[in-house]
């Protein structure tokens, strides 16, 4: 094996929730995944996923990293700094033929990323108003049911009904579901309807041409959000391999890209 396909290059995506990093190689072959929580320490969350991918590989170090995401800043050991749009495009583009439509669902924030035919990013929309449509009311909802958000999905694949969730703040939504239980509503009528809301936020953000695909942790646990997108849209709908990753592949293939000189495949 050559030097440089020994080599490899390490994409750190630093969310609100979650810090995922990603491995790759000189083919830009994916060689190992880790994610750590995000906590209050964007640095110690950055080095502890970033040391697990390294042992993983069975490496103690990466030719170049790139951190993108929400943290991205707070982590002075990478050489560059990208943005999400750029990352997450990238990332996608390592799946998909252009032009295609991302949706990348996280934590504290949505992303609909629109990318043309010559692999560019046209244009692009996120959601850093509110916490609604995102993670994190997901797991309000899921409190306000006294469940762990994991049961969620399951719960809501089980609905023989939809409950109505009309409000768009995550507080008043918290409210509503607290009515529609004085009411009797069922437990799984209530999970599915938070997806339903998840979906319903998102279509606010624009127009979805070409190919849509869908990433993000929220996405990774809950594949009902994906397929209710696609009976909302018509579209067919993909769910990217390793979908909460999508962000630090982008990285790490960015910070191959650097190191070797070359344009972006």
């Amino acid at each position: 094996m050559s030097r440089e396909n020994d080599a490899l290059y390490l994409g750190l995506d630093v969310g609100s929730t979650a810090t995922k990093a990603v491995l790759v190689d000189g083919r830009g072959a994916v060689r190992a995944r880790a994610l750590a929580p995000s906590g209050t320490d964007f640095l110690r969350a950055g080095r502890t996923a970033s040391d697990q991918a390294l042992r993983d590989a069975g490496r103690d170090r990466a030719a170049r990293t790139t951190a993108t995401g929400y943290g991205r800043k707070n982590v002075p050991f990478a050489d560059d700094r990208v943005t999400e749009i750029t990352c997450h495009a990238r990332g996608a583009l390592d799946h998909l033929e252009p032009p295609f439509t991302l949706v990348d669902i996280g934590g504290q924030d949505n992303k609909v990323i629109r990318v043309g035919p010559e692999a560019r990013v046209d244009d692009f929309s996120m959601n850093r108003k509110c916490a609604a449509g995102t993670g994190a009311f997901l797991e309000e909802i899921a409190r306000r049911l006294q469940l762990d958000v994991s049961e969620m999905e399951p719960l809501a694949r089980q609905a023989a009904e939809e409950a109505s969730i009309g409000s768009f703040c995550t507080v008043f939504a918290s409210t509503e579901i607290l009515k529609l239980i004085q009411q009797g509503t069922p437990l799984n009528a209530l999970a599915r309807g938070a997806m339903r809301s998840v979906v319903k936020r998102v279509l606010e953000m624009g127009e979805f041409p070409g190919t849509v695909a869908v990433s993000g942790g929220v996405v990774a646990h809950n594949p009902l959000i994906a397929e209710m997108l696609a009976e909302e849209t018509g579209a067919a709908v993909t769910v990217l391999p390793a979908p909460q990753f999508t962000g630090a592949l982008g990285a790490a293939l960015e910070a191959r890209r650097k190191a070797q000189g070359a344009d972006a495949e």
